[in-house]
């Protein structure tokens, strides 16, 4: 990982901007912004290790939707078509594959309740018209021949992908210390500013960086950075997720495996080197990140349901995330209503996703046709002047 040491208190550092946080959306928008030609410093206390590390990167905005959430679906679908470029160019030049892949997504159904709310959703899918396939039980085995006798039926989505989001950030901070972007690890105490304008932060080494503009990206911890007015801290909370990392032979899984079992989601996302990340909870916890044995007993009790032959890999990985939730489950992402502060937070499930769309908004040129979904992210929304 490169990563340097929080700078000495009294060094001067200045940049153009200042990316608070280290994780998979911070690093892409500072790697954005650099190769526009901006300079760049990412201040972070444990780059790459809290939600990104523990995400299982699913790219899945048509097979996660929900009826209510139609505003987050299109965000998903925009920023799931900039996937495939920004996979390539990250990996050319980091030098760092990211393993991404394509081959969709199989939403599997047990009982008749479960094939009737799966039907459902096709229902609503294909009135949006998204692709989705409907499969029968046989087909659904003849596409994953790893699925238990028991699967009634199921749908495909066959635009969905994944990636590994440990191999991005690894692949995002090479690519930033190939273009001499500095990533600090330290933590942001404070802002920096006169008579109103955000002008740098303040470090706990004590350390001052001077900056342009100052990017918070936070995850979790973005709503509660000191300093700010409580109106302008994004109303973000931690939202717990565990997961299970297992090992099996490459080719154990041809695709990502999503199910309902007793009451409760539960995926297997397959890399290609033969693990299997297995997930998640979802846990209103606080900043709780202890992995705890009955999540763990759902997670294989439910996996064991979907896939069988599951319970004989290694398990090779346990960790704990906070994802960052907001209120109408949008992420928040603009100008923060203070000079010099741009907020990119509350990503929630879709940090992985939504991470090239994020980092276009923020730190590039964004196309035109962004502007009505750039809208929808605004933390604007959140003010009073404009509820």
């Amino acid at each position: 990982m490169q990563v340097s040491n929080a700078p000495p208190a009294d060094a001067a550092r200045h940049a153009d901007m200042v990316v608070v946080g280290g994780g998979i959306i911070g690093l892409s928008i500072a790697w954005r912004a650099a190769r526009h030609g901006r300079s760049v410093i990412v201040v972070d206390p444990a780059p790459g290790s809290g939600a990104s590390h523990a995400a299982a990167g699913m790219l899945a905005p048509v097979s996660e939707v929900a009826y209510t959430e139609e505003p987050l679906l299109r965000l998903g679908l925009a920023s799931l078509s900039r996937w495939p470029a920004f996979a390539a160019e990250l990996s050319a030049e980091s030098g760092v594959d990211v393993d991404h892949r394509g081959e969709g997504t199989l939403d599997v159904a047990f009982g008749a309740d479960d094939l009737a709310a799966l039907s459902e959703v096709a229902d609503f899918l294909e009135k949006l018209s998204l692709p989705v396939q409907r499969l029968t039980g046989r087909e659904c085995r003849r596409a994953e021949p790893m699925l238990a006798p028991s699967v009634r039926g199921g749908i495909l989505v066959a635009g969905d992908a994944w990636v590994d989001p440990r191999r991005v950030t690894a692949a995002l901070l090479a690519a930033l210390a190939r273009r001499g972007v500095p990533v600090f690890a330290d933590r942001v105490t404070g802002l920096l500013s006169a008579d109103g304008p955000v002008r740098g932060v303040r470090c706990a080494s004590g350390a001052a960086i001077g900056a342009g503009l100052v990017v918070l990206a936070a995850g979790a911890w973005s709503g509660s950075l000191p300093g700010l007015p409580p109106e302008v801290l994004p109303p973000v909370r931690p939202v717990k997720g565990q997961i299970m990392r297992l090992r099996g032979a490459p080719g154990f899984l041809g695709r990502c495996v999503r199910g309902v079992v007793h009451g409760s989601r539960a995926y297997l996302v397959p890399r290609g080197d033969g693990e299997i990340v297995l997930g998640a909870t979802q846990e209103e916890m606080g900043f709780d990140t202890r992995v705890t044995a009955g999540a763990l007993w759902e997670l294989l009790r439910d996996a064991r349901e979907l896939v069988p032959g599951i319970t004989e890999l290694e398990v090779v990985d346990l960790a704990a995330g906070l994802r960052p939730g907001t209120p109408d489950n949008l992420p928040v992402i603009g100008p923060s209503g203070v000079d010099g502060l741009v907020l990119a937070t509350g990503h929630h499930r879709g940090g992985v996703l939504l991470c090239p769309l994020t980092a276009e908004l923020v730190a590039g040129d964004p196309d035109p046709g962004l502007v009505p979904l750039a809208a929808l992210c605004s933390p604007l929304r959140f003010t009073e002047a404009h509820r």
